[in-house]
């Protein structure tokens, strides 16, 4: 079966080291680096996306309380960087 898939083709340039670790990081990923760089761009998309909606809700509902910011990391796996307090 041949499936044909419009492309947008983009020319990327980067520096060596970095398209070294692409190479390898995408060959790791089993992809190709046009897939492995298309999966990278969509997600640094998607977090910008994402960082306007909470941009959006805070100005609505006024900033996310810590507790709301811990139980989010929390849910996601992660540990929450605090912000260093002023002297």
């Amino acid at each position: 079966m041949l499936v044909c898939m419009h492309v947008d083709r983009l020319s990327v340039t980067l520096e060596p080291k970095l398209g070294a670790l692409v190479r390898k990081a995408a060959a790791r990923a089993k992809l190709s680096v046009s897939a492995w760089i298309a999966d990278a761009a969509a997600d640094r998309v998607r977090n910008e996306q994402l960082g306007r909606a909470l941009d959006g809700w805070e100005a609505e509902s006024g900033p996310f309380t810590r507790e709301e910011l811990d139980a989010a990391a929390r849910s996601l796996g992660l540990a929450r960087r605090r912000k260093a307090k002023k002297p």
